[in-house]
């Protein structure tokens, strides 16, 4: 059983800066891919905000481009997700998963807050 545990939330004022760790219970390696979800507002669905695939290709969603990057220590089983420049609509509850062949592993989630 893989476990993904998450940490790095917390409140912060518009235009500041978190990051979000995601500690694996296995190399981050082994995985096709890793990525970061948050809850929507209506708190009905994970919506994907960054992907970083084995290969460390990355991808995000349109609306973080620019102010969001995902990274990944190898040596600490570790994905990173930087966030810069923060909304208030990137107010969230933040989620890890990680893609393998037959699913998906998702984090308890660390809770992000925008506001002045």
């Amino acid at each position: 059983q893989v476990q993904l545990v998450e940490s790095g939330g917390g409140l912060v004022h518009p235009g500041g800066s978190l990051r979000l760790a995601c500690v694996a219970s296995r190399s981050v390696t082994s995985f096709n891919s890793m990525a970061w979800y948050r809850l929507n507002p209506a708190g009905n669905q994970r919506d994907f905000v960054a992907r970083i695939t084995r290969g460390t290709d990355t991808s995000y969603a349109d609306s973080v481009k620019g102010r969001f990057t995902i990274s990944r220590d190898n040596a600490k089983n570790t994905v990173f997700l930087q966030m810069n420049s923060l909304k208030p609509e990137d107010s969230a509850v933040y989620y890890c998963n990680a893609n393998v062949a037959y699913g998906n592993y998702w984090g308890k989630g660390t809770r992000v807050t925008v506001s002045s």
